[in-house]
């Protein structure tokens, strides 16, 4: 079942949340042990919740539709009494002393949380074997990687480990492992969702998001995770709409824009074929498709994005950087030290070309509603091709980012949504994304192209036998 399913049964008292929760949990104790996808399973107090979740809902006090149900969290967001981890020996025994904004949310909506899932290193990157909790394994092919850095959330989602993950999102950190392993990522609007008790990767890049197996599911998790948080200085005051209501709502009307420049420059075949099939089915059900022009390339503005991102994070990691580097990744290490030498003027005018920048790009939307590109350029890479040398690594996560970091910079949501396979069997992911505060539209018309098509509906074949082999 879709996680909007098994709401449905649960506030009619036909499904028990107990039930649901020990499915979950027997699921990841045959998967987990190849998938890799959980660094922390909180199997006990996860039953507790489903059991109160219950007694709730018989006494007829529902508290909306994730009430009950089993998600799992990115080991970025800080759970009171249970370790916080960001992937990273150094954080390994981290215990918080209270829940971060969107854990706080997800248990006032009744959510039960299964543990926390692993996850590339600080967020730092987009290779799901960076983490001091070992790799990520693809469910639909174990031999690939899995992306990142919200890797072992959307594994867990894809392999149906649970019915809904948060995800964190600095470059494509939600949309990419989503692409990957053919699930719905969603990245808000900046400021759309609290980052609060969020281990940062930059506070000016990062956003946070669900992942899911549909578009229903993707809104009924950003209904309960949005809002405006007065102690986060990120946060920004926005007009938060009834997404799961606004679903059904007709989208004939909707322009949509093909910015072919950039975004559809050396593609794969296989993702350029998909991509081809996709576009003709939302010329389709829209008012139809014209090629934009955006007011400023995506390049221009990977500049400034990287050394906002590059400054930002070496701030956090100053101190521990520099008296404890043995307890980081190679990887990790090595980017952070990127941000070193950077200079108070080359950070601040980053910031303030960046600002510049999602001023201006809001005029894309002058014409078209929605963008539609690729949400990768090319299929994932083998784990084994990924990790032969740490150059190759950089290089390669590089480049499965490109499409995807960009609305990172201008701060725009954008959503990845399954629209195909490639003849090896590995998804391929479709990016919609809107003007700010535009979570509504996109969802709408990633909903519908969902349901005008079939590739939401396919599964990993996951068999615990043949995983562990």
């Amino acid at each position: 079942m879709s996680l909007a399913e098994a709401a449905d049964l649960v506030h009619r008292k036909k499904l028990s949340p107990v039930d649901l929760t020990k499915a979950c949990l027997a699921r990841i104790e045959q998967l987990n042990p190849a998938l890799n996808c959980f660094i922390t399973v909180t199997a006990d107090s996860a039953l507790q919740q489903a059991r109160e979740a219950e007694n709730e809902i018989q006494r007829g006090k529902w508290r909306g539709p994730l009430h009950g149900i089993p998600i799992a969290l990115k080991d970025l967001f800080d759970t009171f009494g249970v370790k916080t981890t960001a992937g990273s020996a150094l954080f390994k025994d981290r215990m918080p002393a209270e829940d971060a904004e969107v854990v706080r949310k997800l248990k006032d909506s009744g959510a039960v949380l299964l543990g926390k899932t692993n996850m590339v290193e600080f967020a730092y990157g987009g290779n799901s074997a960076v983490s001091y909790f070992g790799a990520v394994n693809n469910p639909w092919d174990l031999a690939f990687i899995t992306g990142g850095s919200s890797s072992g959330s959307a594994a867990a989602v894809a392999a149906r480990l649970c019915y809904g993950a948060l995800g964190s999102d600095t470059g494509g950190s939600i949309r990419q492992p989503a692409a990957i392993c053919g699930i719905v990522g969603l990245k808000p609007t900046y400021g759309l969702v609290s980052n609060r008790g969020g281990i940062p990767l930059s506070w000016s890049l990062d956003h946070v998001g669900p992942l899911t197996r549909t578009v229903t599911d993707n809104a009924l998790m950003l209904q309960a995770i949005a809002g405006y948080d007065p102690a986060e200085p990120t946060s920004v005051r926005m007009s938060i709409s009834n997404y799961s209501a606004l679903l059904s709502k007709r989208i004939s009307a909707v322009r949509v824009g093909v910015p072919r420049d950039f975004f559809f420059e050396n593609l794969d075949p296989e993702i350029d074929a998909a991509t081809k099939n996709a576009l003709s089915v939302l010329k389709q059900i829209t008012a139809g498709l014209s090629n934009v022009v955006l007011p400023s390339r995506p390049d221009q503005l990977e500049p400034m994005r990287s050394v906002v991102r590059a400054a930002e994070a070496y701030a956090y990691h100053f101190e521990s950087a520099t008296k404890s580097p043995e307890l980081y990744q190679p990887e990790t290490l090595l980017r952070i030290r990127g941000g070193a030498d950077l200079t108070a003027r080359a950070y601040i005018q980053g910031r303030r070309d960046i600002a510049q920048a999602r001023r201006v790009f809001e005029r894309a939307f002058e014409s078209v509603d929605v963008l539609v590109t690729p949400t990768l350029p090319a299929p994932p890479p083998t784990t084994k091709d990924m990790n032969k040398d740490l150059e190759t690594s950089i290089r390669l996560g590089a480049i499965y980012l490109r499409n995807t970091a960009p609305f990172n910079g201008w701060g725009n949501p954008a959503i990845s949504i399954p629209c195909g396979f490639t003849r090896r069997g590995l998804p391929i992911g479709l990016q919609l994304s809107g003007p700010n505060g535009g979570e509504a539209v996109v969802l709408q018309l990633a909903r519908a192209y969902e349901q005008a098509t079939e590739w939401h509906t396919r599964a990993p074949a996951v068999k615990p036998d043949a995983l562990r082999a």
